[in-house]
């Protein structure tokens, strides 16, 4: 076999080597750490008036880090109020009209009964008690028009309140945090600079522990179960290798080919299962890094 195919089966490869060489001391599995990755975007458009991180920094705990220029949406939040005060103005003095339709509505009752007694006695008419009846149920819609037109007014203050509540929710979303305790891994933009919503600002992942992603072949299968503690091999330097401790999280379920980026064919056409270790990581893992695997 060539050099340079021996090279990149050692850094990338992700399939079972044989379980021991001449020396015994072959690792069972191969593979690259890896860890999730993920983008924290701008939740609002405008200038970036903070953003207090770079590349390489760890963060313990979540953060507020930067900020987005909520100007205009303070203003617009003010402008919404001060519309909010005059609609309620509004409702009061439908409010009050309304109470005096009650009022009138409480002396006609008074002055139905007085009539309806002197019809009775023959004193009045029963023109006099039409009308008096007239006069409350004009009174009465006269009232239910008023509550129409005080129900549109609610509605309006009710749009108004959520378009406070919209405008408080992107003043919110404009503080730019670190969600979790996480390691910076890139940042895309600086202070003063324009973004737009959704736009990536930097590029998060906890490294606190990595997984180890590699292959086994199908004999294998039985040395290995979710949970089983396995030997972790990086390197120390060309000679020496550095032992740690992981743990399998994940046995793939399905079988698939061995990766394109196994360079020899005779390898890629090979039916392997893909599995996860994890790896608690004290500072010597990163992402890429190269690993082995010994189940016993």
């Amino acid at each position: 076999m060539k050099p340079n195919i021996i090279i990149g089966i050692s850094i990338t490869l992700a399939f079972l080597a044989s379980a021991c060489n001449q020396n015994g001391t072959e690792s069972d599995a191969y593979g690259n750490f890896e860890a999730t990755e993920y983008m924290i975007s701008a939740e609002n458009s405008g200038k970036i008036l903070a953003l207090n991180l770079d590349e390489g920094d760890v963060f313990k705990q979540p953060q507020q880090v930067g900020l987005i220029d909520t100007t205009q949406l303070f203003l617009q939040r003010e402008q919404l109020k001060a519309q909010k005060q005059s609609i309620a103005s509004g409702i009061k003095n439908i409010l009050s009209r309304i109470a005096v339709y009650q009022e009138q509505i409480t002396i006609l009752k008074k002055d139905k009964l007085r009539i309806e007694r002197m019809f009775e006695e023959g004193a009045a008419t029963s023109k006099e008690v039409d009308d008096i009846n007239g006069k409350i149920q004009v009174t009465q819609k006269q009232i239910q028009a008023v509550k129409t037109e005080n129900a549109k007014v609610l509605g309006e203050l009710e749009k108004v309140d959520h378009k406070i509540e919209a405008l408080n929710d992107l003043i919110r979303k404009s503080i730019i945090y670190v969600p979790k305790a996480a390691t910076v891994l890139e940042k895309y933009h600086e202070e003063f600079e324009m973004v737009n919503m959704g736009m990536p600002l930097f590029k998060l992942a906890d490294l606190s522990t990595l997984e180890l992603r590699a292959y086994i072949s199908g004999d294998q299968l039985s040395d290995v179960k979710i949970g089983q503690k396995v030997k972790v091999l990086i390197d120390k330097d060309k000679e020496e290798n550095q032992t740690l401790t992981g743990k399998i999280t994940w046995i793939s379920s399905q079988s698939e080919f061995t990766p394109k980026i196994i360079q020899t064919k005779e390898e890629r056409v090979k039916l392997v299962y893909a599995l996860k270790v994890k790896v608690k990581n004290d500072g010597r893992l990163k992402i890429g890094m190269p690993g082995e695997i010994r189940f016993k």
